[in-house]
């Protein structure tokens, strides 16, 4: 898709990948529509927008709200007079042991980096059906197609989406509606900053900064593919779609490897506190 006068949404759009993308979209000449619930740090985002795209516009949404979720759709695309271009980019992390987590705590999960996204999509892909063109956007995680350890609910919702995301492309060849799925590695942004009561994550760099990640959605949007890694290569020239094909090749060997790992670093975490 060219980017130059599209009506593009970005969800998740007050810090990190979301922050970055909207404003590199709109400098590519897109009326940008942006959405999480921070209303102070969107209207930063938003001022940077509208430095290149003067009708770019925001919203402040909990998108762990489903019936607020697909009621944004709608406004979007009445506001803009259509939608080109859905990303569904906002996601919450959730680092504790499988038997640690309470219900509601994966319901909040699965909310936010799942049904939210999912039934935006379905909003928004009828009506570009409808029209005949449109593209869905879907950012999961490499941990939508390989397991972390002690990230359970997040993993379980990214594969979700990337399940989903296949299927939907599928469903809608024909319609003039595409699907793309992102597929970010090691992004330095605040999902990774330990929350109370949370434990830290398995990985402490090197890093992806968001604004390199941000590009390579650019890219994907204007691609022609439905898969992305991003980036494909990350330091120190480790192909990430390497990992996933060598994951599937010897499943039981990566699994007692990631656990090693982190087991590793929970005993660093431990000594460095006491």
């Amino acid at each position: 898709m060219e980017i130059q006068g599209k009506r593009i949404l970005v969800t998740g759009a007050s810090s990190g990948i979301g922050a970055q993308l909207a404003p590199q979209l709109a400098a590519r000449g897109a009326t940008v529509g942006i959405v999480a619930r921070r209303a102070d740090r969107l209207e930063e985002v938003l001022a940077a927008c509208r430095e290149h795209s003067p009708e770019s516009a925001m919203w402040a949404v909990d998108l762990g709200d489903l019936d607020a979720a697909q009621q944004l759709v709608e406004d979007a695309w009445e506001a803009f007079g259509g939608l080109d271009c859905l990303v569904n980019n906002a996601a919450m992390g959730k680092r504790k042991r499988v038997l640690d987590q309470t219900t509601e705590e994966i319901e909040k999960v699965m909310r936010v980096n799942f049904f939210s996204p999912i039934l935006m999509g379905q909003v928004a892909a009828k009506r570009m059906r409808a029209r005949g063109s449109g593209l869905i956007v879907n950012v999961s995680s490499m941990g939508g197609r390989l397991g972390i350890s002690h990230e359970s609910s997040y993993c379980a919702s990214k594969y979700a989406m990337s399940g989903w995301s296949e299927v939907m492309f599928m469903d809608l060849i024909g319609t003039g509606v595409d699907v793309k799925l992102v597929l970010p590695g090691p992004i330095k942004t605040e999902i990774w900053e330990v929350q109370p009561g949370e434990l830290p994550g398995s990985y402490d760099g090197p890093w992806v900064t968001a604004e390199d990640c941000a590009a390579d959605i650019v890219a994907a949007i204007e691609g022609d593919g439905f898969e992305y890694y991003v980036p494909e290569e990350v330091y120190p020239g480790f192909v990430q779609k390497d990992l996933i094909v060598g994951k599937s090749g010897a499943a039981d060997d990566f699994l007692r490897g990631m656990a090693a790992m982190e087991n590793d670093l929970l005993d660093k975490v431990t000594k460095d506190e006491q």
